[in-house]
């Protein structure tokens, strides 16, 4: 068993830590700034004043580029690009949750490799470098303040391309974490975040080979708090207990530590099957995935019942993994989650789940997962379980 573990990004947690953003700029060298962020709600709470004004008072220039929408399309990150050439922009500050900082993210390696960002994201070419960014975040939910990864979305094609890159150039330098600014966030979108985390422990727990069992405890843990917390989140959307637990769960979800002694880094089948979904019909990533997880779970249960007996008493005290699944399933639905398609409002029928499936595998270009192997036949089957049929 070989353990790689690289998490070099600087944390700063707490109530108020966004009025230290000068001073980790400082710490990183940042002399004038891209501030990155979404389509209004910084501005409504006053966050982006209060950043601002702590650059200000810091002496650090500053640009603004807003317009970050779920999904994030690659059209707005070819701006920032230009954005940060013309204007001699030295470091990107992401404000907001994870669609932002994977559009800052995206900037960096476009601004910083030149030619087509897409490239990147299709596989044409490797991310080598980046400008350096940093996050303050809004939204608990996709890991991004200390992940390597990026997904961006091509609206510029016909079908739209959801793709994404993994790479420690991805790493930002420092996040900023202060649970008080996840107050205002929807309960909608707190459950969102919340299964989005959620899978990003499944995701790396369903793998073949051996596991670490420690690695897998920590993993039972995390998935058993964010159970426990985001009913809390929900009923009071002040609760600081609630929101610091699930903020902290998202960022050591998907940081690395959740795969350690998993020398295959987990399946990733449920986040390209909901990929296709977000991306052709925009619907919300921690609900989409909501919808495919348990038809995925069913489709490959048989390949190893034994891992989900594990996950089953550790996190729900189950042995029998059928109940596993449903009981996972019975969490999102309490949350307000859909546990299949027709409940992110699509209709699915035999030929979207064909189209659907060849848009996965790239018109039968590759296949996806490591736990089970999954071809164009297996995703259509996986769709049409979701869909019902």
């Amino acid at each position: 068993m070989s353990i790689g573990y690289y998490t070099p990004t600087k944390v700063v947690f707490g109530a108020g830590a966004e009025n230290q953003t000068a001073e980790m700029l400082r710490e990183f060298g940042a002399s004038r700034v891209l501030i990155h962020f979404g389509s209004g709600s910084v501005k409504r709470t006053g966050l982006l004043d209060r950043v601002e004004k702590n650059l200000s008072d810091a002496g650090i220039e500053y640009v603004e580029l807003g317009g970050v929408v779920p999904n994030p399309r690659v059209s707005l990150v070819r701006k920032g690009i230009e954005l940060v050439g013309s204007e001699g922009i030295d470091f990107i500050l992401a404000v907001g949750g994870g669609s932002v900082l994977d559009s800052a993210k995206a900037i960096g390696y476009g601004a910083y490799g030149g030619g087509d960002v897409w490239d990147f994201y299709c596989g044409k070419r490797k991310v080598e470098g980046t400008v350096p960014v940093g996050a303050i975040l809004t939204l608990a939910a996709t890991g991004s303040e200390m992940s390597d990864s990026s997904v961006i979305t091509n609206d510029e094609t016909d079908p739209v391309y959801k793709r994404g890159v993994s790479t420690d150039f991805g790493r930002v330098k420092f996040s900023i974490l202060d649970p008080e600014l996840t107050y205002s966030v929807s309960a909608y979108q707190t459950s969102c975040g919340a299964v989005d985390i959620m899978m990003h422990t499944l995701e790396r727990y369903f793998h073949q080979g051996d596991s670490l069992d420690f690695t897998d405890e920590l993993s039972f843990t995390l998935l058993r708090e964010v159970i426990k917390w985001a009913p809390v989140a929900l009923d009071d959307p002040q609760s600081y207990e609630a929101r610091a637990n699930i903020m902290w769960c998202g960022t050591l979800s998907h940081n690395g530590l959740m795969a350690t002694g998993n020398p295959n880094k987990g399946d990733w089948a449920c986040h390209q099957i909901e990929h296709e979904l977000s991306a052709e019909h925009d619907v919300a990533h921690g609900a989409g995935l909501a919808a495919v997880w348990g038809s995925w779970a069913r489709y490959v249960l048989d390949v190893d019942p034994e891992r989900f007996v594990k996950l089953g008493v550790g996190v729900f005290g189950e042995s029998d993994p059928v109940k596993t699944i449903g009981k996972f399933e019975e969490f999102f639905r309490s949350i307000g989650m859909p546990t299949d398609i027709k409940g992110l409002g699509l209709d699915f029928g035999e030929a979207e789940c064909r189209t659907a499936a060849r848009g996965v595998t790239f018109q039968d270009a590759r296949t996806i997962g490591n736990f089970k192997v999954l071809d164009t036949e297996d995703i259509y089957r996986i769709y049409m379980m979701a869909s019902g049929k």
